[in-house]
């Protein structure tokens, strides 16, 4: 299926994107699409035979539980309704806790990495079967950066999705900026992976702009595509002819003749990398680590997914730490905790877990010799594994907890933070009376709620617990500032914001929860 060149839609650039000349397809953020009611431009560019692809970034396919059958419901709806040729999410965990666990949900709101190991990969290819058994129309999957590596993984970036494709026959979504973010960030090879990716499997390729700062890349959709991004894109065209290649942006949107000379450069590099690959005489760029790059170490650039999980703002000057020096740190296996010390190997070699008798280790559920517990008919232990060490991750990143064991706290604090600032960042989209009410104090006074706080069902439900808990503290000290406050929650929530016991009571639980 050929898509052509694509750009992701948004609303604020709705008219900019129905104007661009040899526009083949867009892209929308899923969860931001109601069917019934689909935007006027949006029904406009699929009367002109523009195809219209549904990009999901809340399904958490690699987490440990199950997906949910409304979310995937809501997911074959929008497909449907937009007439899709093929639905989109993410490799990612965006929630932890519950059954499981015995625990309280916690959500990131971001998109999280899973993983590379054996029961990692089990769980994930179910829940894809799964997917796919509740979606109309075929399923592609995206690879993500992250701010940090899991210890011990057992195998590299291109064999776990190499495994994936394998174990499900899902297509594959190549986010080539994801693949620098991670070459900066981890050490990892870009052209490694593409190596030992099926390519074959690629149903099209998200190409998207980001900056270095402090030693750390920012995949941020906010900035221009860089040539490091590009010599990436043409490494992976030198290899195969992608079905189609889109163009994200997802904040500071530029005049529409600066996005016009994206699409233009993103076609000139294919066309380059095509016509080299057709006369023998290409050879792909080999990258070395750049600044701050810890090679298979821990740590690295976020990558937040698009609409919903919009991209968090940099942190302020002074915020973040410099770049992470390589260090040896204790290891936590998979399967149990491990007194071995020092960084993963770099990813793209292959370590005795990852070598080739093990790789080759087939079937629904399967394990590679010698990789530890599980096999196959242990799938609840391996879901339970998984959804153990996710909600102790999470937990770290979003409820103040130690760092698991083998993880670099360092980086872990810099995400942490990141999170606490993309929550605030989409409150202010989803509520954005609050800012208004709350004027230049309303970071700080976010970030004071959200420091031991963690989301669980929602941005716009966390908007609400927020101003609820200012309210019940008797702020902000502005008396016309807190009656507007409470009659923008009364309208929302209640029929009237907490008061005396209920108050007193609530500033004693938050007390008690900062400790």
């Amino acid at each position: 299926m050929e898509l052509g060149i694509g750009i992701g839609w948004r609303p604020e650039i709705s008219d900019t994107v129905e104007r661009l000349p040899d526009l083949d397809w867009v892209e929308v953020v899923a969860e931001n699409v109601c069917p019934g009611h689909l935007p006027p431009a949006l029904l406009r560019l699929r009367s002109r035979g523009v195809r219209v692809v549904p990009h999901g970034v809340s399904l958490g396919l690699g987490g440990a539980d199950r997906p949910s059958e409304r979310r995937l419901a809501d997911l074959a709806e929008r497909a449907e309704a937009l007439d899709a040729p093929l639905v989109t999410e993410h490799i990612a965990f965006v929630r932890a806790g519950g059954a499981l666990t015995a625990s309280s949900v916690l959500e990131a709101g971001h998109l999280l990495p899973v993983p590379r190991t054996w029961d990692a990969l089990a769980v994930l290819c179910e829940n894809v079967r799964i997917a796919q058994d509740s979606l109309p129309v075929p399923l592609a999957l995206e690879n993500i950066a992250a701010m940090f590596s899991w210890p011990d993984e057992e195998l590299t970036e291109g064999q776990f999705l190499a495994e994936l494709v394998e174990r499900t026959g899902v297509r594959l979504l190549i986010d080539v900026a994801n693949l620098h973010t991670n070459h900066v960030n981890r050490g990892e090879d870009p052209s490694a992976a593409l190596d030992e990716l099926p390519v074959e499997s690629i149903a099209y390729v998200h190409v998207a702009g980001g900056l270095e700062r402090d030693g750390i890349w920012h995949d941020t959709h906010a900035h221009p595509v860089t040539q490091p991004v590009l010599d990436v894109l043409s490494d992976l065209r030198a290899r195969v002819n992608p079905p189609g290649v889109l163009l994200e942006r997802d904040d500071d949107f530029p005049a529409s003749a600066e996005l016009e000379g994206e699409l233009a450069t993103i076609r000139a590099t294919l066309e380059a990398a095509g016509l080299r690959r057709a006369s023998g005489r290409y050879a792909a760029p080999r990258v070395t680590a750049g600044a701050g790059a810890v090679p298979g170490g821990h740590g690295g650039a976020g990558t937040p997914a698009a609409g919903l999980f919009p991209y968090p703002r940099l942190p302020e000057p002074g915020q973040a730490p410099g770049p992470v020096r390589p260090s040896a740190v204790p290891s936590i296996s998979p399967y149990g905790l491990s007194a071995v010390g020092g960084a993963p190997g770099r990813a793209g070699s292959r370590s005795a877990k990852s070598a080739p008798p093990a790789f080759e280790a087939r079937g629904s559920g399967g394990r590679a010799p010698g990789s530890g517990r599980g096999g196959v008919g242990n799938a609840s232990a391996q879901r339970q594994h998984v959804a153990l060490t996710q909600a102790a991750l999470l937990s770290a990143l979003v409820a103040g907890t130690p760092a698991p064991e083998g993880f670099d706290a360092r980086r872990l604090r810099v995400q942490s933070r990141a999170l606490v600032a993309k929550r605030a960042d989409v409150v202010a989209k989803v509520a954005p009376e609050l800012p208004e009410i709350l004027g230049t104090g309303y970071r700080s006074a976010f970030f004071a709620y959200a420091k031991n706080r963690p989301m669980h069902a929602g941005y716009r439900r966390d908007a609400l617990d927020f101003a609820e808990h200012l309210l019940a503290s008797r702020r902000p000290e502005d008396g016309a500032a807190r009656r507007r406050l409470s009659l923008w929650w009364q309208e929302r929530s209640a029929p009237r914001p907490p008061r005396g016991a209920t108050r007193l009571v609530r500033v004693a639980r938050a007390a008690l929860a900062a400790r």
